[in-house]
């Protein structure tokens, strides 16, 4: 037993008094990978806090909490969703309250029910210009959202898309909703 309290004793002064670039502790990032549809993949790189959803066709609309990245929820800072996807699944983002970026490309067509819900992060959104319509819920619960553009090409937003949105600030509306 003394022999154990003196090395442990010995390991303390020797790295105490040590420069401290001689130790060095590094965190190596993981990325993270799978499907999420039939054509299509997810990767997130936990380093960055960066999502991408490439391939084509529609993302596979998600029961609550079924997200296959979501117990890495709080680790996305930013989602790259790339040309070829269609549609954004239900619950998809859903607490994802790093969120601050989200970039959509004109091949999505419908934001499904809950999407964005409670991405508390997420401030400004621009919603690309083929979106032809946004799911009940789809962005519930985002507190931080003060700016949003709906554009022309929306023809029904449902209901409490944008509920509990407490800092809405500026709301633009296309002509066809």
């Amino acid at each position: 037993m003394k022999k154990l309290i003196a090395m442990i004793v010995s390991v303390i002064l020797i790295v105490s008094v040590c420069p401290l670039g001689l130790f060095t502790l590094t965190a190596s990032a993981e990325t993270y990978s799978g499907t999420c549809g039939e054509n299509l993949t997810w990767s997130l790189d936990t380093e960055t806090g960066e999502l991408t959803i490439s391939g084509t066709g529609a993302m596979t609309d998600f029961p609550h909490t079924k997200v296959p990245w979501y117990s890495y929820r709080l680790v996305i800072e930013s989602v790259d969703i790339c040309n070829g996807v269609t549609s954004i699944g239900s619950y998809a983002f859903l607490d994802c309250e790093e969120l601050s970026g989200i970039s959509m490309p004109d091949s999505v067509t419908v934001i499904n029910v809950g999407a964005f819900a409670g991405c508390t992060g997420l401030a400004n959104i621009t919603i690309s210009d083929s979106v032809m319509s946004i799911g009940d819920g789809a962005f519930e619960d985002c507190t931080g959202l003060t700016n949003i553009t709906i554009p022309d090409s929306v023809t029904s937003i449902g209901e409490y898309a944008f509920g509990r949105c407490t800092g809405l600030i500026s709301v633009t509306i296309g002509n066809s909703v």
